[in-house]
């Protein structure tokens, strides 16, 4: 998703970001532009709503992981350093640490602008298909789809029945093939803020996921 940045004045927001010497910086607000925060424990979702030269507001769905130094990743692929300065009733105001271009930052450049934020993930769960199970891990995911390992060869086109904690039971098709990594089109697309929500609870827990990362890879049942 991408949405419309306007000029805003007024308190509250990236007014409270800067440092003293930034704080007369124009500020936008951006009604939604979906981005990622990339931290030493796992890359969550958040949603940019206004941003100055020095620095952001976004809209978080859960409290922010432990650390104030964290990368903004946009779906274009855009990164940049930040540091939190606040955090409250669901929204969290970052410094850029470095200078930012603002207008590439508003602007949504790229060729992909409107392509769902993937979060990187390790996720052992089961796939079945054709009555069998087999064990995968899920490498990436989105509110559309996900990148899958999986040792047993499935064709493009292939349906599948995706079953993995903390993750609803999932329908989904084979999109491409690359090796023992395949990507799956979901039938049913996670809302932005159920995902978000999802994904941070399997993130606090990656280090209990991390130690059964290995649980179901190879399995095959008939």
């Amino acid at each position: 998703m991408s949405g419309t940045a306007l000029p805003t004045g007024g308190s509250g927001g990236t007014d409270d970001i800067p440092t003293m010497d930034h704080r007369r910086d124009p500020r936008f607000t951006l009604l939604i532009r979906t981005a990622k925060l990339v931290a030493p424990t796992g890359e969550f979702m958040c949603i940019l709503r206004d941003a100055s030269a020095s620095g952001i507001r976004v809209q978080i769905f859960h409290p922010l992981p432990e650390g104030r130094n964290f990368i903004l990743e946009l779906p274009n692929g855009d990164r940049h350093r930040i540091e939190t300065v606040w955090e409250e009733q669901g929204h969290a105001g970052f410094r850029f640490m470095d200078r930012v271009d603002l207008a590439r930052l508003i602007g949504d450049p790229g060729p992909f602008p409107k392509r769902p934020v993937r979060l990187a993930v390790q996720l052992p769960a089961l796939i079945s298909s054709q009555g069998i199970t087999t064990g995968i891990v899920i490498r990436n995911l989105s509110q559309t789809g996900a990148r899958i390992e999986c040792q047993s060869h499935l064709a493009i086109g292939q349906k599948l029945r995706l079953e993995a904690d903390p993750l609803p039971v999932l329908e989904a098709r084979v999109r491409w093939r690359r090796g023992t990594d395949y990507g799956v089109a979901l039938d049913q697309t996670f809302r932005f803020e159920e995902l978000a929500k999802l994904v941070a609870v399997l993130q606090q827990s990656s280090e209990d996921g991390s130690k059964g990362l290995h649980r179901f890879e190879g399995v095959r049942f008939a």
